[in-house]
């Protein structure tokens, strides 16, 4: 499967090129406003997994390009240029194609971080507003430590929420989550779910802050 990371260059783009490409075969490809920038850092990528005995060839393009090459696309953007990024690549989307959201509206104050919750109801609803009608929209990957998954010397052991309107691209996206060493996909629902799922990444930023120990904080359900 070939899965395009929009947003690739950024800290949660990062940790999923890496995973992918570390723990499966699945073809990663990098996007970017920059289509340099996205070379650039594919290469990088590259060759963190070459010095770890793997031999990967990880593609980076425009976002557009990107998308055009993939069966999954995650928009690995922030938060304000989700509505955005998914107009600009909807005509290289293709009916079976999969758009991932895992985006979260925050905003900082004195006492911490709080959910910044968009007028859509959450950032996942935006991605499937903006979406065509017959690409499907999942949310996922909200919650996960970036700086922890990019570390490839770290076990997760955490899980993702998973929430869309599609059973069958849930699945798909499952799939591919639980590919990855250490991360178990788990049911969240629909889309209407979203703001509860988004609103735990702040709640994980705040304990992370006031906890030197829990400083990659992520969630487990038992």
């Amino acid at each position: 499967m070939r899965i395009a990371i929009l947003g690739g260059t950024g800290e949660v783009g990062e940790g999923l090129a890496l995973r992918w490409a570390f723990h499966t075969n699945h073809d990663v490809i990098v996007g970017s406003r920059d289509p340099e920038r996205a070379r650039s850092k594919a290469r990088e990528y590259e060759t963190e997994l070459d010095s770890r005995g793997v031999d990967a060839s990880i593609g980076g393009f425009e976002n557009a390009m990107a998308a055009d090459r993939a069966d999954v696309v995650v928009l690995a953007v922030p938060p304000y240029h989700v509505g955005d990024t998914v107009e600009e690549v909807a005509d290289r989307l293709g009916a079976d194609d999969v758009l991932v959201s895992p985006a979260v509206g925050m905003k900082r104050e004195d006492d911490g971080f709080h959910y910044h919750r968009p007028g859509a109801g959450s950032v996942t609803r935006i991605a499937a507003d903006a979406a065509p009608d017959d690409v499907s929209v999942v949310g996922a990957f909200h919650n996960l430590p970036a700086g922890r998954l990019a570390n490839l010397d770290r076990d997760l052991g955490i899980d993702t929420l998973i929430l869309g309107d599609d059973p069958d691209a849930k699945d798909i996206v499952s799939m591919l989550a639980e590919a990855i060493d250490g991360l178990r996909a788990l049911d969240a629902g629909s889309i209407d779910n979203a703001a509860e799922v988004e609103s735990l990444t702040p709640l994980l930023v705040n304990v992370a802050m006031h906890n030197e120990r829990l400083s990659e904080l992520g969630v487990r359900f038992q």
